[in-house]
């Protein structure tokens, strides 16, 4: 009898070390869990998080242990457990493309020289 209550539990452990809860914290100290499959890529958990935001998924970056999380990264291979925390960053833009150049004037009063 004992054996197969055994049996039972096997699967549920097995369920459960397949799911990692994890918490998305942003800048304004709004946390949302979400519960994720180890060998989900991320980039799910980031399309749902900028979603129910009402923003483009390119708005934020996702950032675990100081590094930025790429959306093909899963759980499993960033050695989440749960509870891990992920920083929802605002992304900075400004700068200049590639293909732009920066002009940068200089007006002299050449009267003072």
């Amino acid at each position: 009898m004992s054996n197969t209550q055994e049996d039972d539990k096997k699967p549920i452990d097995q369920e459960q070390e397949a799911h990692v809860i994890l918490k998305v914290k942003s800048q304004d100290g709004d946390e949302v869990l979400f519960k994720n499959k180890k060998s989900t890529p991320l980039r799910k958990l980031m399309y749902v998080y900028c979603d129910r935001r009402g923003l483009k998924s390119d708005a934020f970056a996702f950032m675990f242990d100081g590094d930025r999380i790429r959306g093909t990264e899963t759980p499993d291979e960033l050695d989440m457990e749960d509870g891990d925390v992920i920083y929802a960053c605002r992304s900075m833009s400004g700068g200049l493309r590639a293909d732009q150049r920066q002009w940068s004037y200089m007006v002299f009063d050449h009267n003072r020289l």
